[in-house]
């Protein structure tokens, strides 16, 4: 008679099942290597504490996992639950990841479904650019006319890419879990399983976002003030208000450090993404400063923001140093006539006619695209670090 065994997945036990259940439990997803096994015939023989130690792993079933076949890849929120689930309940304290390593290891083992995921947002902007480029060179057509269609497909492809960032988010998230704990997934269960959190995502991320963008105005709000400001009083009052701003920053910033991992890949709702969020980012009170989620995490962003600010300006330093004494000129022409808006007309049309189509900028930002994974990468990383640690 075959082997007959037992598989335990998310505490709950499924069996008897002999190698060719098995498989096709192994080949839908249900069965990872992971997941605790024992044999049918042994339960009689041992009671209580003896009887667990006879539990192995799936893994170690004989032909089950020793020969890999295709992947067949069923049920993707099923598969990164337990992706995440593999790496929070070990058994024994891991050892520390390097996040910058295993964010470059994930991303080159899985680089063209990255790029795959990077092309829902580059090509809307090549089709904006592009579009733009064929209108504008368009002689026939009346120039208001040129003028509102770029503007509209410009509006069109801005729309797009903004709907599309939910499933962007939601893709990185369940591609990066995947590879992470070692599976592989296809890129169209990637998106698959994407467009499902698209509700979810795109709700939270319009909370997350608007905040964020109302400090960003409160602080420009606040600079204005300063810089109006003619009184001592009214200086120190919109200084303070700046601390405060800061602060305010800083406290939302940790709140929501690992919102988007929470609501893809623990399928939380908003207000529990949130909040466990907040816990997991808060947490690891008893490690040195610079070993807690919340640095970690603020050291990822820094890192980011240095580098587009870097390409930033790799992009507009040539222009920069090429059209700065056209500028130094029309700046003194200003200085000395009596009509400067005719000057600046007369240099705005110059700027429009001088440089063209900018392919130099457009390469950066397709650069940035394409990397930008990384920085998902890095917080999926992070958070299963993070919550590994906190578990164990």
């Amino acid at each position: 008679m075959a082997e007959q065994w037992i598989i335990r997945v998310l505490g709950k036990e499924y069996g008897p099942a002999d190698l060719a259940t098995l498989h096709e439990w192994k080949s839908e997803g249900r069965v990872v290597p992971n997941n605790p096994a024992r044999q049918v015939d042994v339960d009689q023989a041992a009671e209580g504490s003896a009887q667990e130690a006879l539990w192995k792993t799936a893994g170690e079933i004989p032909g089950l996992f020793q020969v890999e076949p295709p992947p067949v890849q069923v049920d993707v929120e099923a598969r990164v639950s337990r992706a995440a689930d593999a790496a929070a309940t070990t058994t024994s304290k891991p050892p520390r990841r390097n996040v910058l390593v295993e964010t470059f290891r994930i991303y080159f083992r899985g680089f063209f479904q990255f790029l795959g995921l990077a092309l829902l947002s580059i090509a809307p902007i090549l089709c904006a650019e592009f579009t733009s480029r064929f209108i504008d060179t368009a002689q026939s057509v009346n120039l208001d006319l040129r003028t509102l269609v770029a503007w509209g497909f410009g509006m069109c492809m801005l729309i797009l890419r903004i709907v599309l960032i939910p499933v962007y988010v939601a893709g990185i998230q369940i591609l990066s879990a995947e590879l992470a704990t070692g599976q592989r997934i296809s890129f169209l269960s990637v998106l698959n399983g994407a467009v499902k959190y698209w509700p979810r995502i795109a709700g939270v991320g319009l909370f997350v976002w608007g905040v964020f963008f109302l400090l960003f105005v409160f602080a420009f709000g606040i600079s204005i003030m300063v810089l109006a400001s003619s009184t001592l009083f009214s200086v120190v009052i919109a200084l303070g208000l700046l601390v405060i701003q800061v602060w305010l920053f800083g406290r939302f910033f940790i709140n929501v450090l690992f919102w988007q991992q929470f609501a893809v890949l623990e399928n939380l709702n908003a207000t529990d993404a949130l909040r466990e969020s907040r816990n997991l980012a808060r947490s690891g009170r008893d490690l040195p400063w610079y070993q807690r989620p919340m640095w970690r995490g603020a050291f990822i962003v820094s890192f980011w923001f240095a580098f587009i600010i870097g390409l930033s300006v790799a992009a507009l330093w040539p222009r920069l140093v090429a059209e700065w004494p056209m500028i130094q000129d029309y700046v003194n022409q200003i200085m000395q006539t009596q009509d400067p808006q005719a000057v600046l007309q007369k240099l705005n049309a110059s700027l429009q006619t001088s440089h063209g189509f900018d392919y130099r900028a457009l390469a950066l930002t397709i650069a940035e695209r394409i990397l930008q994974p990384l920085l998902g990468i890095a917080f999926v990383v992070l958070y299963l670090d993070s919550k590994r640690e906190d578990e164990s």
